[in-house]
């Protein structure tokens, strides 16, 4: 499955299919640093949270006010990597890692096993576009969060270059 997250603005992302289909919305709340990721309906599925700044910052996935996924960002600089870690005892020891060597070609593994990618694009606009690619038996709906990790982690750094 290919997926491209393009921001809409400050606080809004739209996720989009090939063909520019909408799939889902992902907006930040008005006040505080939570995301909500919808579905074309605009029903809330996943809560996107940052929970610890600074350079190696830290995200929570929140799935019907409980704990399911924890978002760390592993190195910035040597080795950028993020890492997401289910909480859920369903999932429990599932665990997906995007790893890069320049912070913008991302291969994604689950569990040691290279499942996809994830690409940083610079539009004309100089706005940053994520294309997310993975194989559709490993595909669920909070798979659009891990570029909008990419993008919290390595936003700034991946915008100034």
């Amino acid at each position: 499955m290919e997926l491209f997250l393009v921001p809409k603005g400050n606080n809004k992302f739209t996720v989009e299919d090939k063909k520019k289909r909408l799939l889902y919305t992902i907006r930040k709340k008005a006040f505080g640093g939570t995301f909500f990721l919808l579905d074309a309906s605009g029903y809330e599925l996943y809560s996107f949270v940052q929970t610890v700044q600074g350079k190696k910052p830290e995200f929570e996935i929140i799935l019907n006010d409980k704990l399911f996924m924890n978002v760390r960002c592993l190195s910035v600089f040597l080795d950028p990597s993020i890492e997401f870690e289910h909480q859920s005892e369903k999932f429990k020891g599932i665990k997906y890692v995007l790893k890069s060597s320049d912070r913008k070609n991302f291969t994604l593994l689950r569990n040691g096993a290279e499942v996809g990618s994830a690409r940083v694009i610079t539009a004309v606009d100089n706005e940053l576009r994520y294309e997310i690619n993975i194989e559709n038996a490993y595909f669920d709906d909070y798979v659009p969060l891990f570029a909008l990790a990419v993008e919290k982690a390595f936003g700034d750094i991946n915008k100034n270059k």
